[in-house]
């Protein structure tokens, strides 16, 4: 008799494809927005490698100083924009000391964005609320173009 209860105790397995879904579901669903997190990063740094790139050649292509200012942070913003990446701030550094080169020599434009990324939906452990993404890009000046 005890060990027929024994015997039903142990070999039933009713209920057992319920108590594993509900171990295993908070890990998928962890795993998954650890994706999410991971992929819109990798979008984000993405675009803000872009935004530097056009911002670099559209302060590269001005002729002053404060024209070049404007089209970098234009071109930034566009390029950011365009990729569908909404910042929580948006900051273009501008080095155009590559604008007051002498005629005849290449100067260079350096721009650095910083685009701080909202990630606070993620709700997850470890995640932070927000992350800064940074990208440097360098476009040379032409040598022989009309500088202001």
């Amino acid at each position: 008799m005890i060990n027929r209860i024994r015997r039903r105790l142990f070999s039933d397995e009713r209920g057992s494809n319920a108590a594993e879904i509900v171990i295993i579901a908070p890990v998928i669903a962890m795993l998954i927005l650890v994706l999410v997190a991971a992929g819109r990063t990798a979008l984000a740094d993405n675009a803000t490698q872009s935004a530097s790139f056009a911002a670099a050649r559209a302060a590269s292509l001005s002729r002053d100083a404060g024209t070049a200012t404007t089209a970098a942070k234009q071109a930034a913003q566009r390029a950011m924009n365009h990729a569908g990446i909404a910042c929580l701030t948006l900051t273009v550094d501008i080095d155009i000391s590559g604008l007051n080169t002498p005629l005849g020599t290449t100067g260079e434009v350096t721009t650095s964005v910083h685009c701080n990324v909202n990630l606070s939906d993620i709700s997850l452990p470890g995640i932070p609320g927000n992350r800064t993404m940074s990208s440097t890009a360098t476009s040379p000046v032409d040598a022989y173009r009309e500088r202001g």
